[in-house]
């Protein structure tokens, strides 16, 4: 008798397994999309949530950076607020001949609109100040974007219910987010003038070329001459210690042309994005123009050196993208002394005595005086 009764209770528990498996089936195969796509838009919207802290943080921190360096009398937010939502519409491609100089004259158009703004909303900021607040501006330009954007898909998603809306920006969102964070720390190090690790670059150049006298070249380039083991070298870098970048292409091409074509080699330092497993602060060589941007100075750079068959090389200070923006580690710092080695082992064994070297060293200057 117990045993049926066990039996029976076996059975009976059986069925309800049976029931539920059923009704969990029927439950997946008919809302299964939906339960997904809610569970995205969560995880969507506590994104959006974080990205518009960081958006109004960097807001926050324009307003006090031109409030303590400008001394403007009036109120900067409103005049922040409209630069925030400044655009910039690429030029047209369709015809790919003289893409370049129309892309080059719209960045310099670009430049000096937001150099005349800060004017205006910091007449009291120095040099040095007007290129960390322009840094701070950019940094919350960006974020605010950012925020935009993925605002946008999380709004769409949610008023469609649509799971392909709103998967295009949740498979991103782990680096929308590592994006987002390393603009965050770029304004902190743009406000407090500290160097980042994108100025690796211009530290390399500004350690061969600290001691001698130097001058302006180009637009926010300065350039020195040194002597290294019987070479002629020139060394470029974008003006210090405010966040400036410069035009290294027109330097370039002047320094080429003035001497008829006569350099032996251009030697071009700058960071690179470190893949995952590689060491931050590793060096390497490479060939070509190591410089990032839109591509208008590596256009320059390329067109002159092929022109007068001058060998290009690169030495590339690995880092990630956080810490290419974020204050210079130590690591990174290492890696400019050994960056440094190298330049010199390159130029005593790929040039001789009375050859002219040109040197650039790229990156954001912040932080990274002459």
């Amino acid at each position: 008798m117990i045993a049926s009764l066990l039996g029976q209770e076996g059975d009976i528990l059986n069925s309800i397994f049976q029931v539920v498996y059923l009704l969990s089936f029927l439950l997946f195969m008919f809302y299964g999309q939906k339960i997904q796509t809610l569970t995205m838009l969560r995880e969507v919207g506590s994104a959006v949530r974080k990205l518009k802290t960081l958006k109004d943080d960097s807001r926050r921190l324009a307003i006090d950076t031109i409030s303590e360096f400008g001394k403007n009398s009036g109120d900067p937010t409103p005049r922040i607020d409209h630069l925030l939502e400044y655009f910039t519409v690429m030029p047209k491609n369709l015809d790919p001949l003289g893409f370049v100089p129309k892309l080059e004259h719209l960045i310099d158009v670009r430049d000096l609109r937001f150099k005349k703004e800060i004017k205006i909303i910091a007449p009291e900021a120095d040099k040095v100040q007007s290129s960390n607040i322009e840094g701070v501006l950019e940094v919350a330009l960006g974020l605010n974007g950012i925020y935009k954007i993925v605002n946008h898909f999380y709004l769409l998603g949610r008023k469609t219910m649509n799971l392909y809306v709103i998967m295009q920006v949740q498979m991103q969102l782990p680096q929308i987010i590592r994006t987002a964070e390393a603009y965050s720390l770029a304004g902190k190090a743009f406000a407090e003038g500290q160097p980042i690790g994108d100025g690796a670059g211009a530290l390399v150049a500004a350690k061969m070329m600290h001691g001698s006298e130097n001058k302006e070249v180009a637009k926010n380039i300065l350039a020195s001459q040194i002597e290294h083991e019987g070479r002629t070298v020139f060394v470029i870098k974008a003006d210090g210690p405010g966040a400036n970048i410069g035009k290294y292409g027109v330097a370039i091409k002047q320094f080429i042309e003035e001497n008829d074509g006569k350099v032996a080699m251009v030697i071009m330092v700058d960071a690179a994005g470190k893949l995952e497993g590689e060491i931050s602060g590793s060096t390497a060589e490479g060939t070509g123009s190591v410089i990032g941007g839109l591509g208008v100075d590596a256009f320059i750079i390329e067109e002159v050196t092929s022109k007068y068959k001058i060998p290009v090389n690169g030495v590339a200070i690995k880092q990630s993208m956080e810490e290419s923006v974020a204050p210079m580690t130590k690591a990174i710092f290492d890696g400019v002394n050994v960056a440094i080695a190298r330049v010199k082992r390159i130029i005593h064994e790929e040039t001789k005595e009375g050859d002219i070297v040109i040197l650039v060293g790229v990156g954001n200057t912040v932080g990274v005086g002459q």
